[in-house]
C-alpha cells in the first residue's frame, strides 16, 4: 500500500527509534516497504537499516536527491517520506489507513510537529510551526509528507536541491491539496540544544525568507550549516 522512503546520512544515533515506531504500520499491512536512500554514510546507518529489514540504495549526498531516487525505487502508489531523526506518534497506521482509503489521490498530508524537548521554547516553537502551517501552508520535511504516487508525479516531485527541497515540493502541490493529521510526529531537538533556540529559529526564518528572495540554494545550505 504504502511505500516509506528515509533519507539518511551519518544517521546511527536516531533512526533505530525511527524504525521502531514504523513497526505497527508494518504489521498491519499499511507499510509495504521501507527504502533506506543512504548518502554515503560511514557510521552504523546500513548496519540499522540492514538489521531492520529496510531496503537499502545508495544516492548521491543531498536530501532532495536522496528523496527523489527514493520514490523511484518505492513500488508503492503511496509514498510515505520522513527524516531519520523523526519518531511518529502511535496510532498513525489507522489515519494513515483512512486518509489513504478515501480516495485522496489528488491530496497530499502531513504530521503535527512535536518536539522531544521538555522546555516552554519547544512549545514556543511547535507554536509558530502550527502558525505557519496554517497561515502559509509551508510544512517541512521534518513534518512527514504522505502522497499519492500520481501527485507526487504530476507535481514533479523533489528537485535535486541542497536544501528547501521540501518547500520548494509543497509549494508545487499547492495550499488546496494539502491535510495535516491529527497524529504527531516527533522531531530531535538536537540542533536546538546545540545552537542554541533563538539562534537556530533565527537562522531557519533567515533561510527560508532568503529562499523565497531566490537566494541559490547553495548558499542558503552553507548558511544553514554553519
Amino acid at each position: 500500500m504504502v511505500s516509506l522512503i528515509i533519507p539518511t546520512l551519518n544517521a546511527q544515533a536516531t533512526l533505530g527509534a525511527t524504525l521502531a515506531a514504523l513497526v505497527p504500520g508494518v504489521v498491519d499491512g499499511v507499510i509495504a516497504e521501507v527504502v533506506i536512500v543512504d548518502g554515503g554514510s560511514d557510521d552504523a546507518t546500513l548496519a540499522i537499516a540492514d538489521g531492520a529489514g529496510a531496503r537499502v540504495v545508495s544516492a548521491p549526498r543531498g536530501r532532495g536527491s536522496q528523496l527523489r531516487a527514493g520514490a523511484e525505487a518505492a513500488a508503492g502508489e503511496w509514498l510515505l517520506f520522513l527524516h531519520a531523526d523523526t519518531v511518529i506518534e502511535p496510532g498513525w497506521p489507522a489515519e494513515i489507513r483512512s486518509f489513504t482509503a478515501r480516495k485522496n489521490e489528488t491530496r497530499a498530508a502531513y504530521f503535527r510537529y512535536r518536539l522531544d524537548h521538555p522546555g516552554w521554547r519547544a512549545r514556543l516553537l511547535e507554536w509558530i510551526v502550527a502558525l505557519r502551517c496554517a497561515v502559509l501552508a509551508l510544512p517541512y520535511g521534518d513534518q512527514g509528507l504522505l502522497i499519492s504516487r500520481r501527485l507526487y508525479e504530476r507535481s514533479g516531485g523533489f528537485a535535486d536541491l541542497p536544501i528547501m527541497e521540501d518547500v520548494d515540493l509543497v509549494r508545487r502541490i499547492g495550499r488546496r491539496r494539502l491535510t495535516a493529521l491529527r497524529t504527531g510526529i516527533v522531531t530531535s531537538a538536537q540542533r536546538y540544544r546545540h545552537d542554541g533556540f533563538a539562534r537556530r529559529m533565527a537562522r531557519n526564518l533567515a533561510c527560508l525568507t532568503l529562499y523565497f528572495l531566490r537566494v541559490p540554494p547553495e548558499r542558503l545550505a552553507r548558511l544553514y550549516r554553519l
